[in-house]
């Protein structure tokens, strides 16, 4: 079995995925990228129950599948569609959480408001509603995969990017948090006080946000 360690990497993430409540049955999916290949979940699993060698192999720039007896994830071409545009993408995760279709269902720009959401995400992108695993949805995605690492999905869900899966998940986990601020915040008062540009680029400066991003850039 290749990339034995990827594998069983994305299995963890996957585990982390369903116990933080992210997705719910057999929705969402996650993969890794491993050079010109990577590693997708299977269609039709709930990802916490996804083995190691189950993980489906293909090859990005062709599309060409290593078989295994399963399919991949009906957004295979999501993912696809996203390595191909950003390079420095090695990870995608893209899940459910409640917060975020329901951010979506009444709002479509996401503002900073804390720290934590400054320093590792910034700037979320949002789609429109497309009906999920089309193409139009993968070239939707793959229009703002490089300009933002995290893609809120209007009625759908989310997708966040990284240079490592760690570094995918934790920006899954801030996005739905900040969902849930927001959310919070806009039902006592209809302005919520956010974080301007000025202040986003103070926390981007400071030498902690610079070593933490680089330690979660190197870890798995």
């Amino acid at each position: 079995m290749r990339n034995a360690d990827l594998r069983n990497e994305l299995c963890n993430y996957a585990r982390k995925i369903a116990s933080s409540g992210l997705v719910v049955g057999p929705g969402g999916n996650l993969s890794a990228r491993t050079g010109d290949w990577m590693y997708l979940s299977p269609s039709g699993f709930a990802v916490e129950e996804i083995e190691a060698s189950q993980w489906v192999e293909i090859e990005i720039s062709t599309g060409a599948i290593t078989d295994n007896g399963l399919r991949p994830s009906s957004e295979v071409l999501l993912h696809l569609y996203a390595y191909r545009v950003n390079p420095l993408i090695e990870a995608i995760v893209h899940t459910h959480p409640s917060s975020c279709i329901a951010f979506t269902l009444v709002e479509t720009e996401l503002p900073v408001m804390f720290p934590d959401q400054a320093a590792l995400v910034g700037r979320t992108a949002y789609v429109p509603y497309v009906l999920p695993t089309t193409e139009q949805l993968a070239v939707a995605v793959a229009g703002k995969a490089g300009e933002a690492s995290s893609i809120l999905l209007g009625n759908h869900g989310l997708v966040t990017t990284g240079r490592n899966l760690r570094e995918a998940y934790y920006r899954t986990q801030i996005v739905d948090e900040s969902c849930k601020v927001y959310l919070s915040a806009h039902a006592v008062s209809s302005e919520p006080s956010v974080l301007d540009e000025a202040q986003v680029a103070e926390i981007a400066s400071l030498e902690s946000e610079e070593y933490r991003i680089k330690l979660l850039q190197q870890m798995k």
